[in-house]
């Protein structure tokens, strides 16, 4: 998987900020998410890992919800800043495998699969241990994720549409290490005037290894739902949020 240094945390936000918002491939149930999020987030405050150009976080401020973010990229952060109330959500630039904030949290989350932007199991594990020193004692861990599904690669490649419409279209282009559990894909648009690329290099868990982690950092599975409707989770399920407690704050 050679061709790739240079590639950092901030890389994938730096280059699709200026057209993230408006590609066609983002999940449908933001409102959903937000709606989860504020019944689980109480009194606040939150904290959103990935803040990226508020997609979750704005929508969430707006519901009473003091919300803090964290995103490596400036590029994204800058979006953020352009929207309505975007100025008044405090934002530190870093990598979230650290979880370097100041204070403690009701509510802790990250969505759309970031949390497997962490590239190593180390930093994912580090991830976990940050977070749980930063919660409330009551507070709550929300990671939502994809499932892994490593059939869906034929010689370690896979080649996926995304998004088709009258003018463009949308595919990604992805080759698999099974030993290191990463996958480098490259997210491609084409339309009749250009061709975009942006590179995404990630390192998948299954919700298993999410939850040994947690028990090692002090947490504990509290929910783990289908989707952010909370339908139930099951074998066929292609992603998952997950809810994870302090270890000692009761049976869940």
């Amino acid at each position: 998987m050679d061709g790739w240094e240079g590639y950092d945390a901030a890389s994938y936000g730096d280059r699709i900020a200026d057209a993230y918002d408006d590609l066609p491939t983002h999940p449908l149930d933001a409102d959903a998410a937000v709606a989860c999020l504020a019944q689980l987030a109480g009194n606040g405050p939150a904290l959103e890992m990935g803040i990226g150009t508020g997609r979750i976080a704005l929508p969430l401020a707006r519901r009473g919800v003091a919300v803090t973010g964290i995103d490596s990229s400036e590029a994204m952060v800058a979006k953020l800043r352009e929207k309505r109330g975007g100025d008044e959500i405090p934002v530190i630039i870093g990598d979230f495998a650290d979880v370097d904030v100041d204070g403690r949290y009701s509510l802790i989350f990250v969505a759309y699969s970031t949390f497997f932007a962490l590239r190593d199991a180390d930093a994912q594990r580090r991830c976990f241990e940050g977070v749980a020193s930063h919660l409330t004692r009551d507070g709550r861990f929300v990671i939502e994720a994809f499932v892994p599904d490593t059939s869906r690669f034929v010689r370690d490649q896979h080649l996926e549409v995304r998004h088709v419409d009258l003018d463009s279209a949308v595919l990604s282009v992805s080759r698999h290490d099974a030993l290191t559990q990463r996958v480098n894909s490259l997210l491609v648009r084409l339309a009749d005037d250009s061709v975009r690329t942006w590179p995404v290099r990630l390192r998948y868990s299954y919700p298993s290894e999410l939850d040994l982690m947690a028990e090692l950092a002090g947490l504990r599975l509290e929910h783990r739902w289908g989707g952010w409707d909370r339908d139930p989770f099951t074998n066929d399920s292609v992603k998952h949020v997950s809810v994870y407690a302090a270890a000692d704050t009761g049976d869940g």
